[in-house]
C-alpha cells in the first residue's frame, strides 16, 4: 500500500486474505475486532501500526500492552521500517515508570510517534493535560476483555472521547468467552469502549477458513496415548472427589444459580475463582465447611494437572506435601479436616500413587524360614510416563527420515520443535532426552542391546533424591505444625476463621491456606483415610540399597563441569539448525515469533494446544515454500483431552452468542462520552435549588471540581467521580487522598490497606496531619462492591470474651477503630460498601460548598521550600512497599530512597548502616523486620 501522502510505499506482511481483509476495514473505520486464539491478532495490530508510523506525523497511544508485547511490537516496528525504508517511522516509545520525569514525557509527547503507556501515568498525563488528548491521533487498545465500566482504561477511553472527536479509536481483543458473560455483554462492552461496529473473526468464517485450508496443509499425525492403569485409577478417584465437593456445595444452600456447577466446568482453569466470586458477596454468611471445599476444589485441580505432566516420583511427593499439610498439629482437638480427604477415593489417590512409585518385594527367603521378608523389603517400581516412550519413538522416526531425506525439499531448517505446556515440563523432558540411551547393566534386560529409550536410569536417580527428600521432609513438617499451632491459637476465633496466616492470600480473602498448597486442617479420627502407612525404616534402606549409584551414574555427574568461557571462540559456534532438537513452552503469541524465527520442519505437540494448532497452521499457510509435520499427542479418555474440546467448544459457542447478539445489538448514538451541550441545560444542571438556614441561590456554569492524589488512580473512584461530571485534578497531595472543599479532607481506605495502616500506625500519622491543615477531616472505609459490607470476614467480631480481655487487642480491628476516635474526636468516619456509594457520598458533600484550590492543597503539609513534585522522579510502587516497614516514617523515607537503589539493596543493610541513615531506633526496626525468621517466635 501507498502512505498517507500517497507517494511513500509502505510494505505490510500479511501474506492471507482474512487478514488482509480485517486491515482494510480497521483502516477505514472505528471497530472492536474479537479473533479468535492462534490467528495472529498482533501481527494485524504491528501492520496497522506500521502504516501510521511510516506516515511521520501521527500520535498514536497504545493502552493495555504488557511488558513482552511492548518488546515484540517495538522489534516488529523496526523490522518493518527497515523494509519498507521510511524514513519517517519513530518506531515504539514506552512509558512505563514513574522515573522518567513530566518535562520529559511532554517533550516526547510533542514530537509525535508511537507511544505505549501504562494506564496510571496515561490517565494522569491526559488530566493534567501534559499530553493534550487534542492531539492524539487514535487510541489503539488492546486485551478489551480486562475493560469494565470502573477499570482505568475505560476512564482513559472517555476522556479521549470528550475531548478528541475526530481522531481514530480501535479495540482488539482475542479472547471471546468474557463477552458473553451477563445480559447483552457485547453491548456493554461497546458503551465502555465508545465504539459502535464489533468485528466477529472466528476460526470458522469463510475468509479464514479458506486462507488456511485452501492452500497445502501441514502434514499432522494425531498420536492417542493410553494412561497406565495407576493413571487411570488415580484420575477417576480425584474426578470423584470433585464430584462429591461439588454435590457438597450444592448442599450447602448457598442460593445461588448451581446449573453451571457441573463435573465439566470443573475442569476449567478458573473454576474454582469463578465460584468464589459468587460468594464473595455473602462470604460471611458461608459456613466454614463450605469455604474450605472451595479451597479443594483447586488442589482437586492442580492433583489432576500434576498427574498428567509430573513424573511419577515427582507426583507422589506433592501429595506428601499435600498430605503433610492438612495434617494437624499433635494434639489438636478440632473437627476441621477437608471432606475428599475422608473418601475411599482419597485412600486409592495416595495408595496408587505410591506403588507408581516402589511396593512390597515378593517374598523369597520364606523357605528359610524368615516370617518378615516380605514386611522388610521394598522393590522399586518407577512407573514412566506414556508419553515418554512414543516420544523417543517420534525422534527415531524424525532420525530416519531425515537420513533419508538429508537435503532439504524446501526453505524449512531441519529444526524439530517440541511445545509443552510449562518450564517444569520442559526441564523435565529435557532430563528425560540426556538420559533415555542412559543405562546400568543391571537395567539391560538379556538379549537387548540397551538401544531402546528408557526413562529407568532418571527415576532411579529421582527416587535417592525423593528418599532423602523425605528424612528431611520430617523435620521440615514438624516445624509447619508447631507455626500452625500458633496461627491456629491467635488469628482464630471459636467458629475457627482465619485473620491472618503466612502464605495466604490477602486478608479479605479469608483462603485457608498452608504453605501454597493445600486447606489447613485440625484434627481426624486415627481411623480415617489420612493414616498412611508408614515406610520403616529397614524398608527405605533395602530400598535406597537397590537404588545405590553405579558407574553410570559416576560418568554422567563428571560430564557436568564448570567453564570460565575465557577460550570461547576456540571451542564454541552457532547451532547447526538442522539438527537441532528446541524445547519450548506454550508462550501465547510469542509461539508465533518462535516459529518464524525456528522456521521447523518437524514440531511435536506434547499436549493439545488449540491456539497452537492454529498458529502452525497460519505459519504454513503463510509460507508456501515451508513444509512442516506435527505429532499431536495427547492421553485418550483424560482430562487432558476432555479439558482441549471444552475449551474449542467454549470458544465456538462464544462466537455463536456474540454472532447473534451482534444481529440484535442496539447502537449507541451518543458515543463521545459528554453531558449534554446546551449552555441552558449545563446551566440549569449546576443550579443548587436546595436553600436552607437563610442560604441563598446559587448558581455557577462551573462544573464541581476534586483534587485527587496521583496515587489514588490504581482504584476505580477517579473514573466514577468523573463520570458523575466532576473535573478530576491531579495532583500529588502530602495530606490526604482527596480534597473535596477547602474544609474538607479524605482519607480513603480499603479494608486491606485499614489494616495494614493500623499495623505500621501509618493512619495515626495521617489523622493527626489531617486535623492539622483541615477543618473537617474524614477517614472513608470502602469495601468492595462485589464482596460482603461487613468487617466479619476481617475481625473476630463473635469473640465478645477477647473483647472484654483486650480493648487494644492487636487483632481487633473494630477495638481500634474506636480508638482512632477517641483519639481524634474531630475526624469523621465515612462507611462505604461500593466506589458507586463513594461517588455519591462525595456529591453529597460537596453540595453548596466553594471548590478547593490545588494549589493551596499541594503546599498544604509540606515543609518550608520543599517540592511537592521531587517524589515523582521515583517509582511509587516500591515507595509504597516501604512506607509499609516498620521504623520508616515520611521524614526518614526519603533519606533512605535518595541513599539506596532498590528494596532488595534495603533488605540487605546492615543494622550499623540504618543507624546512619534513619537512626538507631527506626534502623533497629528496619533490620528485625527483614532478617526475622519466619519461622521464629
Amino acid at each position: 500500500m501507498t502512505g498517507d501522502d500517497g507517494t511513500s510505499p509502505v510494505k505490510l506482511s500479511l501474506p492471507l486474505e482474512y487478514q488482509q481483509d480485517l486491515f482494510n476495514e480497521l483502516r477505514s473505520e472505528d471497530e472492536l475486532v474479537l479473533l479468535a486464539r492462534g490467528l495472529g491478532l498482533l501481527r494485524v495490530v504491528i501492520n496497522l501500526l506500521h502504516s501510521y508510523d511510516a506516515a511521520g506525523n501521527n500520535l498514536i497511544v497504545i493502552v493495555g500492552a504488557d511488558e513482552r508485547e511492548n518488546g515484540w511490537i517495538g522489534e516488529a516496528l523496526a523490522e518493518h521500517a527497515a523494509v519498507s525504508r521510511s524514513p519517517m517511522a519513530r518506531g515504539l516509545s514506552q512509558v512505563n515508570t514513574d522515573a522518567m520525569s513530566v518535562g520529559t514525557r511532554e517533550k516526547m509527547y510533542s514530537q509525535g510517534g508511537i507511544f505505549s503507556i501504562t494506564s496510571r501515568i496515561l490517565v494522569v498525563d491526559l488530566l493534567s493535560k501534559l499530553l493534550n488528548p487534542e492531539t492524539v491521533t487514535g487510541l489503539v487498545v488492546l486485551h478489551s476483555e480486562r475493560i469494565v465500566a470502573v477499570s482505568i482504561e475505560a476512564f482513559i477511553i472517555r476522556i479521549y472521547r470528550q475531548m478528541n472527536k475526530v481522531g481514530f479509536l480501535k479495540a482488539f481483543s482475542d479472547t471471546p468467552e468474557p463477552f458473553t458473560t451477563g445480559f447483552a455483554p457485547l453491548a456493554g462492552m461497546m458503551r465502555n469502549l465508545f465504539l459502535r461496529k464489533p468485528s466477529l473473526w472466528p476460526r470458522f468464517h469463510v475468509t479464514v477458513a479458506k486462507s488456511l485450508e485452501g492452500r497445502k496443509k501441514a502434514e499432522v499425525i494425531e498420536l492417542e496415548v493410553p494412561m497406565t492403569d495407576g493413571m487411570r485409577d488415580i484420575q477417576n478417584a480425584v474426578l470423584e472427589c470433585v464430584e462429591v465437593s461439588i454435590g457438597e456445595l450444592r448442599k450447602a444452600g448457598t442460593g445461588l444459580e448451581l446449573d453451571d456447577w457441573t463435573l465439566d466446568s470443573a475442569l476449567h482453569r478458573s473454576f474454582d475463582l469463578i465460584i468464589r466470586r459468587q460468594l464473595d458477596p455473602v462470604w460471611h454468611r458461608v459456613s466454614f465447611r463450605t469455604r474450605q471445599i472451595v479451597h479443594d476444589l483447586t488442589v482437586l485441580r492442580s492433583i489432576l494437572h500434576a498427574l498428567l505432566t509430573y513424573d511419577a516420583v515427582a507426583f507422589n511427593k506433592y501429595l506428601d506435601t499435600i498430605l503433610a499439610a492438612h495434617q494437624p498439629p499433635p494434639g489438636s482437638t478440632r473437627q476441621n479436616q477437608s471432606p475428599w480427604l475422608f473418601l475411599d477415593a482419597a485412600n486409592t489417590i495416595f495408595e496408587t500413587a505410591k506403588r507408581r512409585v516402589y511396593s512390597g518385594k515378593p517374598s523369597e527367603g520364606e523357605a528359610q524360614g524368615s516370617s518378615d521378608v516380605f514386611s522388610d523389603s521394598l522393590r522399586p517400581i518407577l512407573e514412566e510416563q506414556p508419553k515418554w516412550s512414543l516420544l523417543g519413538e517420534i525422534l527415531d522416526e524424525i532420525e530416519r527420515d531425515s537420513y533419508l531425506n538429508p537435503t532439504p525439499r524446501d526453505d524449512s531448517n531441519g529444526t524439530t520443535l517440541l511445545m509443552c505446556s510449562d518450564q517444569r515440563t520442559c526441564s523435565q523432558l529435557r532430563e528425560y532426552l540426556q538420559n533415555m540411551h542412559a543405562h546400568s547393566p543391571e537395567d539391560i534386560p538379556n538379549g537387548d542391546d540397551g538401544q531402546k529409550p528408557s526413562a529407568t536410569f532418571m527415576m532411579r536417580r529421582k527416587l535417592r533424591n525423593y528418599l532423602e527428600w523425605k528424612k528431611d521432609f520430617a523435620r521440615v513438617s514438624a516445624s509447619l505444625f508447631a507455626e500452625n499451632q500458633k496461627v491456629l491459637d491467635g488469628f482464630t476465633d471459636q467458629r475457627g476463621n482465619t485473620i491472618g496466616a503466612r502464605g495466604k492470600g490477602p486478608p479479605n480473602k479469608r483462603r485457608r491456606v498452608r504453605g501454597g498448597a493445600a486447606a489447613v486442617g485440625a484434627g481426624r479420627p486415627v481411623n480415617s483415610s489420612l493414616q498412611m502407612a508408614e515406610d520403616k525404616e529397614s524398608q527405605v534402606a533395602s530400598l535406597m540399597a537397590d537404588i545405590r549409584p553405579t558407574d553410570a551414574d559416576n560418568i554422567h555427574k563428571d560430564e557436568i563441569a564448570v567453564d570460565n568461557l575465557d577460550d570461547m571462540e576456540d571451542y564454541f559456534e552457532m547451532y547447526a539448525m538442522e539438527d537441532l532438537l528446541v524445547i519450548h513452552p506454550y508462550d501465547g503469541d510469542m509461539d508465533e515469533h518462535v516459529l518464524e524465527e525456528v522456521r521447523p520442519r518437524y514440531v511435536i505437540m506434547y499436549e493439545p494446544d488449540a491456539a497452537f494448532i492454529r498458529r502452525v497452521e497460519v505459519y504454513r499457510s503463510s509460507h508456501e515454500d515451508r513444509n512442516v509435520r506435527v505429532y499431536f499427542m495427547y492421553y485418550g479418555g483424560s482430562v487432558e483431552e476432555q479439558r482441549y474440546l471444552s475449551a474449542v467448544r467454549r470458544e465456538k459457542d462464544a462466537f455463536t452468542r456474540l454472532i447473534k447478539e451482534k444481529g440484535n445489538m442496539a447502537v449507541t448514538l451518543n458515543l463521545d462520552g459528554t453531558a449534554p451541550t446546551d449552555p441552558q441545560e449545563q446551566f440549569l444542571r449546576t443550579v443548587n435549588t436546595r436553600i436552607a438556614g437563610g442560604g441563598r441561590l446559587a448558581a455557577t456554569a462551573e462544573p464541581p471540581r476534586v483534587v485527587v492524589d496521583v496515587r489514588e488512580f490504581r482504584s476505580s473512584l477517579p473514573s466514577l467521580l468523573h463520570g458523575r461530571s466532576m473535573v478530576v485534578v491531579p495532583c500529588m497531595l502530602t495530606v490526604g487522598d482527596y480534597v473535596l472543599t477547602p474544609t474538607i479532607c479524605i482519607e480513603r481506605k480499603s479494608v486491606r490497606d485499614l489494616i495494614s495502616s493500623f499495623k505500621n500506625g501509618r493512619l495515626f500519622n495521617q489523622a493527626e496531619t489531617m486535623l492539622q491543615h483541615y477543618q473537617h477531616p474524614m477517614l472513608l472505609i470502602e469495601f468492595d462492591q462485589n464482596k460482603s459490607f461487613t468487617l466479619d470476614p476481617f475481625a473476630d467480631s463473635n469473640t465478645f470474651e477477647k473483647s472484654i480481655k483486650s480493648a487494644d487487642d492487636s487483632r481487633d480491628l473494630q477495638s481500634k477503630i474506636v480508638l482512632l476516635t477517641i483519639a481524634f474526636p474531630r475526624l469523621k468516619i465515612v462507611w462505604s460498601s461500593s466506589p458507586y456509594q463513594t461517588a455519591e457520598i462525595f456529591t453529597e458533600l460537596k453540595n453548596k460548598q466553594e471548590e478547593p484550590d490545588p494549589v493551596k492543597a499541594v503546599q498544604v503539609g509540606l515543609g518550608l521550600g520543599e517540592d511537592p513534585y521531587e517524589q515523582q522522579s521515583f517509582n511509587t510502587t516500591p515507595q509504597d512497599m516501604l512506607r509499609a516497614v516498620p521504623g520508616v516514617t515520611a521524614k526518614n523515607m526519603m533519606r533512605l530512597i535518595l541513599e539506596v537503589a532498590d528494596l532488595r539493596e534495603v533488605s540487605n543493610l546492615g543494622e550499623a548502616e540504618l543507624d546512619d541513615m534513619v537512626g538507631r531506633e527506626a534502623g533497629r526496626q528496619v533490620y528485625r523486620f527483614f532478617n526475622r525468621s519466619v519461622l521464629d517466635d
